[in-house]
């Protein structure tokens, strides 16, 4: 897959809802052709919501060029442009709403564009309005099959993708280094042609995060920031759930001069049974939503899974608890490097992640 880095050039072209404009078809975000991964935002009379990284949506097509009509909330979300399954380039939308051309100059033929959010919830919400396709014989060709295999992935910075591109190694915040596409999270689905789910964001824990919301708190909503906006989990019913959680619970379990301590926890650290029954508890949540799928109760690669660690401990020991043969464990081993996994440590994760499902589970 060629992977060019650079932003795309916006053309506005204006905001006209007409189907047909001379040798233009407009496909609107409600359009039965229209293929979307990830929790998406479809209750509005106008626009999809894009909340989640790894949000995508896919057309078939034919035609000379295409673009998309955007609008983001901060101006701060990133996406791929990822033309015909091969070529991919970066799109950041305004937060004015506007047309971005994806492609151009395309031979005849059939082509496909998706445009996949690299971000995670707080750097914006990208809402999509429609593509519009010109050309000769501009025509919308039927969406793909849908995929047989569903996965869903639950985590915090290293499941996002957080600063994967930064190769200076210094994690840096900029949401311009965030790529979800690259985390271990996407390989892994793209390995087993998998429709993909990911609810995930940097600093979250089980018990107490680096910021005021934890995953208990969050993992069931639609809109990330709204506690009334919950997803209906019988629109979703994935084969395959990945929990990578308890990274950043390690961290600040320790650390009781630190405000998120003091308000989860009230001044005392959590014991181990405590944390294991908070493991317990959460898995049950998931379990109690997806009866029949398998549940990968993932740690790792950053050092919570380093040697002496206690933490694989107390997930083996909430899983025995649970006591049931759908739900594994899984534990990545310690990358042994403080940033935040590369793209060729994701590439690593992934890599072990896929050997395991290959091994232990039959979908």
């Amino acid at each position: 897959m060629k992977y060019m880095i650079g932003l795309l050039f916006v053309i506005t072209l204006g905001c006209k809802s007409k189907h047909k404009e001379g040798n233009s078809i407009i496909a609107n975000y409600n359009h039965p052709n229209l293929s979307y991964e990830g929790r998406i935002d479809s209750l509005s009379s106008e626009s999809t919501k894009l909340y989640w990284p790894g949000s995508s949506v896919t057309i078939n097509f034919e035609g000379s060029s295409i673009a998309a009509l955007l609008k983001d909330d901060t101006g701060n979300s990133y996406y791929n442009v990822i033309l015909d399954r091969d070529s991919i380039y970066i799109l950041r939308p305004d937060k004015i709403k506007t047309y971005y051309t994806l492609a151009k100059n395309l031979k005849e033929g059939k082509h496909s564009i998706e445009i996949f959010k690299r971000t995670e919830p707080h750097y914006g919400t990208t809402s999509f309005f429609n593509f519009k396709i010109k050309g000769k014989h501009a025509k919308i060709l039927p969406k793909s099959p849908p995929k047989k295999r569903k996965i869903e992935f639950y985590g915090n910075s290293i499941t996002v993708g957080y600063a994967v591109e930064d190769l200076t190694g210094k994690d840096s915040p900029d949401s311009t280094y965030t790529n979800n596409y690259l985390s271990y999270a996407a390989i892994t689905a793209r390995h087993f042609n998998a429709e993909y789910h990911a609810i995930c964001k940097s600093g979250i824990g089980i018990m107490v995060s680096w910021h005021n919301i934890i995953m208990p708190e969050m993992y069931d909503r639609l809109d990330p920031f709204n506690p009334n906006s919950k997803w209906d989990f019988s629109l979703y019913q994935p084969d395959v759930v990945v929990i990578n959680l308890f990274q950043n619970d390690s961290w600040l379990v320790e650390m009781p001069e630190n405000e998120n301590f003091k308000i989860r926890f009230n001044d005392k650290r959590p014991n181990a049974s405590e944390i294991i029954e908070a493991y317990r508890v959460f898995v049950n949540k998931i379990r109690g939503h997806y009866p029949e799928s398998h549940i990968i109760c993932m740690l790792g690669n950053m050092d919570v899974t380093r040697e002496a660690s206690l933490w694989p401990e107390y997930i083996t020991s909430a899983v025995k608890k649970l006591n049931d043969s759908k739900i594994h464990t899984y534990f990545a081993p310690y990358k042994k490097t403080g940033r935040h996994p590369s793209v060729n440590e994701q590439k690593v994760l992934a890599n072990g992640l896929i050997s395991f499902i290959e091994t232990h589970i039959n979908w």
